[in-house]
C-alpha cells in the first residue's frame, strides 16, 4: 500500500519542479570557480517602480551538486514579480560521485560550501550595485530553502561564529532579516531523523571527530542569538525536513533569549514553498515583505 504522504511529496515535488527555467537578468561571478556565480532578477511589471529590496535567495538540494540553482529559478521570478530585486547564489557543493559507505552523491564541501556563501554575501552590495541599479543593498533579506534554508540562517550569524573561524564577521551584517523556508536549522535533530539521507553529517565531513569538531560553525541552532531578524516558514506536512527540526532551532533561539517567527502551515510538505503555483508561496513573499519594506 502506497504511503500517502510518499504520494502527496512527489505530487507536490512533480509541481514546483513542472515550471521552465527563467533566465536572469544578468550574471555576475564572485570567484574564479564555475560555480561562484549570482544570477539577478530585476522587479517585474508594475511593481517595478524606484528602488526596491534585494532579495539573496539560496536555493536548497541537501548540498548536492545535482541540485543547482536552476530549479529555483520560477521562485526568483515570482518574488521579482511581488516587487523585489532578487540574487539567486550558486555555491559550491557535494561531488556528484558517491563515496565510499554511501549511497548517493556526497552532501557538500567542507569548508568551500561555506567559503563560498561567505564571499558571495560580502560580495552582493557590489554586484547587486552594478548589475540591478533597482537593488537597495540597504534593505536586504536572504531566504532560502531546505538546505538553502540553512545556509540563509547561517550567513546571518557569522557575527556569532567561534572566534578564529574564517567566515567569522567582526559584526552584525547588514540584514533586514532572514526568511528561512524548512530549513535544516538543527543538525542534531536532523541527523537523529535522517533527514536527506544524514546530509548534515556528510557536510561536516562524514565521521564522528569531523562532526564534533565543526558543529560549532555550522549548526544554525549552536549560533545564537543573532540579533537579526528570522522567521522560519514550514509545511507542517513536511516528510522531506520534518517540522521537528524547525521547532528544535526555534526552542533553541527561545532558549539562547531570542525570539524567531515560525509559521507553519497545514497541509503543506515541502516544496510547496517555493512552487509558484502553490498558494504557500504567496505565504512565503508576504513574509520577506513583512521584514524588506
Amino acid at each position: 500500500m502506497t504511503d500517502p504522504g510518499v504520494e502527496r511529496d512527489a505530487a507536490e515535488a512533480d509541481s514546483a519542479f513542472s515550471h521552465p527555467p527563467v533566465e536572469p537578468d544578468a550574471t555576475a561571478a564572485y570567484g574564479d570557480h564555475p560555480d561562484q556565480l549570482v544570477d539577478f532578477y530585476a522587479p517585474r511589471g508594475d511593481a517595478a517602480t524606484g528602488s526596491a529590496p534585494l532579495v539573496v535567495l539560496l536555493h536548497g538540494g541537501a548540498w548536492r551538486a545535482p541540485y543547482d540553482r536552476q530549479h529555483v529559478t520560477p521562485f526568483a521570478d515570482f518574488l521579482a514579480r511581488q516587487g523585489f530585486a532578487v540574487a539567486n547564489v550558486e555555491y559550491r557543493r557535494g561531488s556528484s560521485l558517491p563515496h565510499q559507505g554511501s549511497e548517493g552523491p556526497v552532501a557538500g564541501r567542507w569548508p568551500e560550501t561555506f567559503d563560498d556563501v561567505a564571499a558571495a554575501m560580502d560580495a552582493l552590495p557590489g554586484l547587486a550595485g552594478a548589475a540591478l541599479p533597482q537593488a537597495d543593498v540597504r534593505r536586504v533579506v536572504v531566504t532560502g530553502h531546505s538546505a538553502g534554508g540553512h545556509l540563509a540562517l547561517w550567513a546571518a550569524a557569522r557575527h556569532v561564529l567561534p572566534v578564529g573561524s574564517p567566515w567569522r564577521l567582526s559584526s552584525a551584517p547588514h540584514l533586514r532579516g532572514v526568511v528561512a523556508l524548512a530549513p535544516i536549522a538543527d543538525f542534531t535533530v536532523a541527523e537523529q531523523l535522517g533527514v536527506c539521507g544524514g546530509a548534515g553529517a556528510q557536510l561536516l565531513g562524514g565521521t564522528t571527530e569531523f562532526w564534533n569538531e565543526r558543529l560549532p560553525y555550522a549548526d544554525p541552532a549552536a549560533l545564537l542569538p543573532t540579533g537579526i531578524a528570522t522567521a522560519v516558514v514550514q509545511g507542517r506536512d513536511d516528510i522531506v525536513v520534518p517540522e521537528a527540526v524547525a521547532e528544535a532551532y526555534v526552542a533553541a533561539a527561545a532558549q539562547a533569549g531570542e525570539l524567531v517567527g515560525l509559521t507553519l502551515l497545514d497541509g503543506v510538505g515541502h516544496f510547496p514553498l517555493i512552487d509558484p503555483a502553490a498558494d504557500a508561496c504567496a505565504v512565503v513573499s508576504e513574509e520577506i515583505a513583512q521584514l524588506a519594506w
